[in-house]
């Protein structure tokens, strides 16, 4: 008779099948998410079948994936497109779903071995690649771009200009981002779970890295579900439904997560020419049109809308909530200029990592015997981009402050298997 060892029991609970729903539920509760929001948004009616290329495009780009556009308009046109955006909304679904099936199998257990958690990693891991390998191949599509009516189409039927553009994903760098974001979700995942177990060596780590990841994952959701209610409210008030679905399917985080780090004083620059728009509240608009980089923050729109110093009360609130809740799943023993520092440190990382995913960069134009010039009706630019080491400051001021104050609220409560005295 074979035995089997609590080890081995442990590694026959998350094998290759547990890894494969892993996998797949990730994928498929991101393109369920992806292919809805382009549906709300009208992709589905593009030409040439590409709906399914361009949410395929979409998931892609929301693991850290390069899509690459390119243009084509014939020996006598010139053109040139470019596209940098995260669709956090399916990023959030995806991280959600992957860290779930990741955690599983390793609940009801204090201590794992680095080999065993390396293992089961490294099985997800292959079957994501492999996976991510599929949907950036698929990722790849070309558009014929109508000129219109005016000299620029007169021009173009005389001359027989048909200009083009498309795009594909790169492959190396895709599955490169793409297992770092997977890497970044699992690693994220172990951090932020107290019952996920530990290597013995990382034990003592846990303490002071755990209620910290904890409550920094809770005020991301926090400020998400607080807009999706938002967002659902508009949708069913103030018509344009559609799309307000569409924002809040594919880039809800974008601009909520944009909108903590503005209510905590940071900076962002921007601009917006021609036929672009920025999905959001039309004041953000306002500021940014223009033909010079406008600075995007609480004193800009205030310019235009006395009511986004709400965001000031509101990031408030759910910071001081954030530092509450990090204090209370810490050890008693902790002092609270202990906890200030560390959710100085935290609110800072977060706030770097907004900084990093939430920036937009697209560009398009067009232009035929040079005339256009690249500009013009059928060009257009979007440019939003923060102040980084401005943002980092406050973020390091609120953090001491509410971490203080936290620690304080804190006091009374029960800690987790602890016995009161």
């Amino acid at each position: 008779m074979i035995t089997r060892t609590p080890s081995d029991q442990a590694v026959a609970r998350h094998g290759w099948p547990q890894a494969v729903v892993a996998v797949l539920a990730g994928l498929l509760a991101m393109t369920v998410v992806a292919t809805l929001g382009l549906w709300a948004a009208g992709a589905a009616g593009l030409p040439d079948g590409a709906f399914p290329r361009v949410a395929a495009a979409t998931v892609v780009t929301a693991v850290g994936g390069a899509v690459e556009m390119s243009g084509d308009a014939g020996g006598l046109a010139e053109s040139a497109a470019g596209l940098a955006v995260i669709p956090l909304s399916v990023t959030l679904v995806g991280a959600l779903v992957i860290a779930a099936g990741f955690l599983r199998p390793l609940r009801h257990r204090a201590v794992a071995g680095a080999r065993e958690l390396a293992g089961w990693a490294a099985r997800i891991a292959v079957l994501w690649l492999l996976a991510l390998l599929g949907l950036a191949l698929a990722a790849r599509q070309t558009f014929t771009v109508s000129l219109g009516d005016d000299t620029l189409g007169e021009l173009g039927e005389i001359f027989g200009v048909t200009p083009r553009v498309g795009f594909r994903a790169d492959v190396p760098l895709t599955l490169l981002f793409g297992l770092l974001w997977l890497a970044g979700v699992l690693v994220l995942a172990l951090l932020v779970s107290r019952g996920a177990p530990l290597p013995p060596r990382l034990l003592r780590f846990q303490e002071a890295v755990r209620p910290a990841a904890y409550a920094m994952v809770v005020l991301l959701l926090a400020c998400a579900a607080l807009g999706a209610v938002i967002g659902l409210v508009v949708a069913a008030t103030r018509g344009h439904a559609a799309e307000t679905l569409a924002v809040l399917l594919l880039g809800l985080p974008n601009l909520v997560w944009l909108a903590f780090t503005i209510g905590l004083g940071a900076t962002w620059d921007g601009r917006v020419e021609g036929p672009f728009g920025l999905p959001m509240p039309h004041v953000l608009d306002e500021v940014l049109r223009g033909s010079d980089t406008a600075a995007l923050n609480l004193g800009t729109l205030a310019e235009h809308d006395g009511r986004v110093w709400w965001l000031v009360v509101v990031d408030a609130v759910l910071v001081l909530a954030a530092a509450f809740v990090m204090a209370a799943r810490s050890p008693r023993r902790m002092r609270a200029w202990q906890h200030a520092v560390r959710m100085a440190v935290a609110l800072a990382l977060t706030v770097l990592m907004i900084c990093l995913v939430a920036r937009i960069t697209a560009h398009y134009g067009l232009s035929v015997l040079g005339i256009g010039d690249l500009g013009g009706d059928l060009a257009g630019e979007l440019v939003l981009k923060p102040r980084i080491w401005g943002a980092l400051g406050f973020a390091l001021l609120w953090g001491l402050v509410a971490g203080f104050l936290g620690a304080l609220l804190a006091r009374p409560v029960h800690r987790r298997g602890e016995v009161p005295r």
